[in-house]
């Protein structure tokens, strides 16, 4: 175990007010509380922390007693959110490694057949909580009585090499759970770090393991591998570790070979796109990038349905659009809202081609004008861009 003095200005200006009180008030009953996680690795690197995380060796359940604002979340492993104004804290308990033997009264693990940990919620101490940890760079711990990092699995060392080293087994710990899989491409992309050969060399053999993973959980973890501003570096991170199929598989349906050209074309540029409106727009949501992922399958699916059930283009866009949308729900577990803001810019595209006019311009319909700016590009239409300056001149009117 390294321990590294800090002075008192250094770590514990940048520590919200909030985690501070939680931190003093644990103490102060008797509980051994840490900051730990990603907001001492963001102050260390000189970034802005998002949030902070605290470990502690109170319970969920003696967390509850002890701050009104509490509320237990999860099953697979329970932990503890302190409900302030504008800033949520998030509480764990040290948890132990799941093979050792406890006898607790809130103390619970399984296991699936594949080695998939359903539940996770043996307690521990802090020196068994750390294996518990995904990354080096994540398992370091702010002591407020001391003003100490405690780092006991070296990675302070992993920070200034700029490496994401895995703790423990890699195979192992991907079983346990195949989301740490996508921590590591997320963490490697956002921060700029190699991936070590230990914990890269599994990735692709274990990459079907996703499949195994809730597709809730799986959204909220595309949100933010591609919600960050580095969402293009992450796909391509993904798409070398075989990766993105799986968290993705949507938008790797077979489509006419006409399309795959312009559906490899596009994902590249969404991406790109989307990362430039968080790092540099106010306002942003994630429909735009999902309603470009999925444009191509739309228009092949409109043909195939033409073709096949000899209907109308208005019919066949119909059917397409709600039998995509129910995929996307069902793979990729888009929620509702944004499953309507998706629908919302593809219909727009025909607004644009039929040069309705558009009254009301919010957010959604600049989006749609984009996405059609983006297909011209890509398919070098023309005929698309003659449209377009069409509907400009009428819209102007």
């Amino acid at each position: 175990m390294t321990f590294l003095i800090k002075k008192k200005n250094i770590i514990f200006k940048e520590i919200s007010k909030n985690s501070i009180k939680v931190l003093y008030r644990l103490n102060k009953l008797g509980y051994k509380a840490y900051l730990v996680g990603g907001s001492i690795r963001d102050i260390l690197l000189k970034n802005i922390p998002k949030d902070f995380d605290i470990s502690t060796d109170a319970t969920p359940h003696e967390l509850r007693k002890i701050f009104k604002n509490c509320r237990l979340i999860g099953r697979r492993f329970i932990i503890v959110h302190l409900i302030f104004p504008k800033e949520i804290i998030e509480v764990s308990t040290f948890r132990t490694h799941p093979n050792i033997k406890k006898k607790k009264k809130y103390n619970s693990q399984k296991k699936h057949t594949n080695g998939m940990l359903l539940q996770d919620n043996k307690y521990g101490k802090i020196e068994e909580d750390v294996y518990r940890r995904d990354i080096t760079i994540n398992a370091l711990y702010y002591n407020i009585k001391d003003f100490c990092i405690y780092d006991y699995v070296g990675g302070l060392n992993d920070i200034k090499k700029k490496i994401i080293r895995l703790i423990g087994h890699a195979e192992t710990r991907y079983r346990e759970d195949p989301v740490i899989m996508l921590r590591v491409i997320r963490f490697s992309a956002h921060l700029n770090m190699n991936i070590t050969k230990k914990t890269s060399e599994p990735l692709e053999r274990l990459s079907h393991l996703l499949k195994n993973v809730p597709v809730p959980r799986l959204f909220n973890e595309s949100i933010k591998l591609f919600c960050s501003g580095y969402g293009y570096q992450t796909y391509k991170k993904l798409k070398k570790y075989s990766l993105i199929q799986h968290l993705l598989p949507i938008i790797f349906l077979n489509v006419r070979k006409k399309y795959q050209k312009f559906s490899k074309k596009i994902r590249k540029e969404a991406f790109k796109r989307n990362d430039y409106k968080i790092l540099y727009n106010s306002q942003y949501n994630p429909s735009f990038l999902f309603s470009a992922l999925l444009w191509y399958l739309l228009v092949d699916t409109i043909q195939k349905n033409i073709e096949k059930k000899k209907i109308s283009y208005d019919q066949a866009y119909y059917f397409s659009v709600k039998k995509i949308l129910k995929k996307s729900s069902a793979l990729l577990g888009i929620p509702k809202n944004l499953l309507i803001y998706i629908s919302k810019i593809w219909s727009y595209q025909k607004d644009i081609e039929n040069l309705y006019f558009i009254k009301k311009k919010n957010i959604i319909f600049f989006y749609a004008l984009e996405l059609f700016n983006l297909r011209i590009i890509i398919e070098k239409n023309s005929n698309l861009k003659k449209i377009l300056q069409q509907w400009k001149i009428k819209n102007k009117s």
